[in-house]
């Protein structure tokens, strides 16, 4: 892109920090499911402990709001996306989404680049809630979603099990004030 400002409505190319956000690619698929597995081999991430195929995590994500964010280099750093939280219409403004950083990125900022993106491009197609769950002890991710404006809504407690322990989960949102 040159450094003209994307359908993003930012800079895409490298900027402070070396790090440029772009739509995510189908050629980026076996980076993002790397990253993937290695945030799930913290077992901080989720309950899953397998990043799925390609095919099954391009059909749980939206076609919209994929994005990933890449070094100085090119490299994948990190991705975000979105899934539906329901079919239903009322909850068309509505989306749950995921955001992993490679380790070797982690602390660079990232992760704030990929919300920032993530959250201008969703106001701009109308989503007016996003959601997301946390285990508690990912205080990096909370605190990287507190600061981009997501709320505790609640603590689902004992609500499933990873590796034969109870975990709880932190449900946040993040309300657009864009989009009324």
């Amino acid at each position: 892109m040159n450094g003209e400002k994307g359908r993003l409505g930012r800079n895409t190319e490298p900027g402070r920090g070396g790090i440029g956000i772009r739509e995510l690619r189908a050629e980026d698929a076996d980076r993002v499911l790397e990253i993937y597995q290695l945030g799930l081999d913290t077992g901080e991430a989720s309950f899953e402990t397998t990043a799925p195929t390609w095919e099954e995590f391009d059909a749980a994500k939206l076609d919209r709001y994929r994005y990933v964010a890449v070094g100085a280099d090119g490299d994948v750093l990190g991705w975000i996306a979105a899934g539906s939280v329901s079919a239903r219409r009322c909850y068309a403004g509505v989306v749950e989404h995921s955001v992993y950083v490679s380790p070797d990125a982690q602390g660079l900022g990232v992760g704030a680049a990929l919300l920032d993106a993530f959250i201008a491009a969703t106001e701009a197609g109308g989503i007016w809630t996003i959601q997301g769950g946390i285990f508690p002890e990912n205080t990096a991710s909370l605190r990287l979603h507190a600061r981009a404006g997501f709320r505790t809504v609640g603590t689902r407690q004992r609500i499933g099990r990873l590796n034969g322990r109870w975990r709880d989960v932190v449900l946040l949102e993040r309300r657009s004030p864009a989009v009324v």
